[in-house]
């Protein structure tokens, strides 16, 4: 850790450079993903803009609860089955996930895939239910 120190100290903007290498880095990552919105935000986007929520959870996590109307379509076959949100293209999408964290991927190839209005859940469906806020349960 000395040693670490020492280099940081002697080569600060070389650390710096790298600092903000990674930070464009995130930005990059999250930009082309799509904003994450929070639990507040997606309910407003659901009721005044018909949001669809589309569930990239596995099938068992789905029934044992998700938002009302949303989609399950398991995060390994999103790429796949991407023709059946074709019809949507014109409304808002809330790609949710367990923590917020898997949801980016998904994100990312349904804008790759022409679909404009795309957010994350942030925290993920285990903010939903901190939030106490409803799930339907099959």
């Amino acid at each position: 850790m000395e040693q670490f120190l020492e280099f940081a100290v002697n080569n600060w903007m070389l650390v710096t450079a790298l600092l903000a290498l990674f930070a464009l880095l995130a930005w990059d990552s999250s930009h082309k993903a799509g904003p994450k919105v929070s639990t507040h935000e997606a309910t407003r986007l659901i009721n005044q803009n018909n949001a669809l929520v589309l569930d990239i959870r596995e099938k068992a996590d789905f029934k044992a609860g998700h938002l009302v109307d949303s989609i399950n379509i398991p995060n390994s076959q999103v790429t796949n089955r991407i023709e059946e949100l074709e019809k949507h293209k014109s409304v808002p999408i809330i790609v949710v996930c367990k923590t917020g964290q898997t949801a980016s991927a998904a994100s990312k190839a349904l804008k790759d895939n022409g679909f404009e209005q795309v957010y994350r859940l942030g925290g993920g469906i285990m903010e939903w239910t901190n939030n106490n806020l409803p799930l339907v349960k099959k």
